[in-house]
């Protein structure tokens, strides 16, 4: 069958206008705004060499939270394949028999051939539903074998259980993320092995024991999301892909969300190869989707309400903490999801906005630093790297690093911060009692020991060692 689609392909292609091909787009620019659905291979840092030298300085220690890997949908669409198959039939039949297809903005032939050979992989069942993906094991894989690269003295591939700190949230995706990081790291063969999950997580997910956060109303009736979602640019969207598919009338939302979901899941398993569906949607729809995906993220783990920036009180205190401490481990990954990876940048400040994102400002901000496509796709990570500069008035210094890519913060010299700068920076979460600060309203109990006084215990072991 698909020798024969190859054979088809370029017969079909001759004859072709000026409509948009996706098959034919080398580019493609839409695979990088598929929002947190977006493949880590597309949109990860690429100027590796430039991004990674610091002159006169050694890193000393590395702190990182990663999120999982590539995976795969919900059981909820994974049931609802069926029906991406039944859209492409009657796709087909638009456009060979009932000859509906639009006077602009067609299906090129290779796209509609493309998806008329389309078939769901009967092998994705629901019962593995958010399960890692092969690519998504190569994410991570690939991501610690990069970081060792050009950190070799602070990643040895040897795994020890004191100079090394690994956690994981209770999931497949992120204990299977945390092995395919071990491995790049130290080989297939080793025995890496993550710390105790406790029974109640609020370090990695906070957001589970915060009634109040799980309860705002951040894409509801009123919220801008539901304004955006309701605006005449974002149904005008729905209608002119319906009839770029050849429809007489606007589909449901429901099955025009569900090929875009196709289409980018299937993008982000197989990076090597186009998704079919992504041929249903011109390059402009894909933008009007992301920036609804934005404005969810944005108000739902984002800037949209200050006390999302409280939420990871407990991360960032655990950032600092082992940055601060002259012992080991020397190196801590936590790996992840999407809405902590979201709340640590939020509670750091990183990728704000000047103005604050609406239903209504979609033209103003189409160059907004908060695209979630770029900042959390699939295998997001965020590292922060602490140096010695001995030659410097201020010898600790630290580096963060968002997608392998240096994070530029108006308070540091080209992405070099003074760790003193950093400390008062973030001074105000360090001194706090996370167990009343994280939470909108009740939530987690206290935890009253807050960050000064794990560093003046730090620091009372490292004067006894020496």
């Amino acid at each position: 069958m698909r020798l024969l689609i190859f054979l088809l392909l370029p017969l079909v292609a001759i004859a072709q206008d000026d409509d948009y091909c996706f098959s034919k787009d080398t580019s493609r620019l839409q695979t990088r705004q598929f929002s947190s659905k977006t493949a880590y291979q597309i949109v990860k840092g690429s100027d590796i060499e430039r991004e990674y030298k610091v002159s006169e300085c050694q890193p000393q220690k590395i702190w990182i939270f990663h999120r999982h890997g590539t995976r795969l949908p919900k059981a909820s669409m994974i049931n609802k394949a069926p029906r991406v198959g039944e859209l492409r039939d009657i796709i087909v039949n638009n456009y060979q028999v009932a000859k509906s297809k639009p006077e602009t903005d067609e299906l090129c032939q290779t796209d509609l051939v493309a998806i008329k050979f389309w078939k769901w992989n009967s092998s994705i069942t629901p019962d593995m539903e958010e399960y890692l993906t092969a690519q998504g094991y190569e994410d991570l894989r690939g991501t610690a074998k990069v970081y060792q690269r050009f950190y070799p003295s602070v990643l040895p591939p040897t795994f020890n259980d004191t100079y090394y700190q690994f956690r994981h949230t209770d999931t497949q995706r992120t204990t299977e993320s945390f092995k395919a990081f071990a491995e790049g790291l130290f080989g297939s063969q080793n025995n890496a092995h993550p710390v105790e999950i406790p029974k109640e997580d609020l370090l990695l997910r906070p957001y589970d024991y915060c009634p109040s956060f799980k309860d705002v109303n951040y894409k509801g009736e009123g919220s801008e999301y539901q304004k955006f979602h309701q605006s005449k640019l974002y149904n005008d969207t729905l209608a002119a892909i319906s009839t770029r598919l050849g429809f007489l009338y606007t589909l449901s939302e429901d099955d025009i969300k569900l090929m875009y979901d196709m289409c980018r899941y299937e993008q982000a398993w197989n990076v090597d190869r186009n998704s079919v569906w992504c041929g249903a949607f011109l390059p402009e729809q894909i933008t009007v989707f992301e920036y609804l995906e934005d404005l969810k993220y944005y108000y739902g783990s984002g800037y949209g309400f200050p006390e999302n920036a409280h939420l990871n009180c407990r991360l960032v205190q655990d950032m600092l903490t082992h940055l601060s401490s002259q012992v080991s481990p020397h190196v801590v990954a936590h790996f992840g999801h999407s809405t902590g990876l979201l709340t640590l940048l939020t509670a750091l400040g990183l990728q704000k906005d000047d103005i604050k994102l609406r239903a209504d400002n979609y033209d103003s901000l189409t160059s907004r630093r908060w695209k979630t496509s770029l900042i959390d796709p699939f295998a997001s990570n965020f590292v922060a790297v602490k140096y010695d500069c001995p030659g410097s008035l201020d010898p600790e210094k630290v580096m963060f690093l968002l997608n392998q890519q240096t994070v530029q913060l108006d308070w540091c010299n080209v992405g070099l911060c003074k760790w003193s700068d950093v400390l008062e920076k973030y001074k105000a979460i360090s001194e706090a009692d996370c167990g009343e600060y994280f939470c909108r309203a009740g939530g987690a109990p206290s935890l009253r020991s807050g960050m000064s006084g794990l560093l003046a215990i730090l620091a009372f072991v490292a004067y006894l060692m020496h």
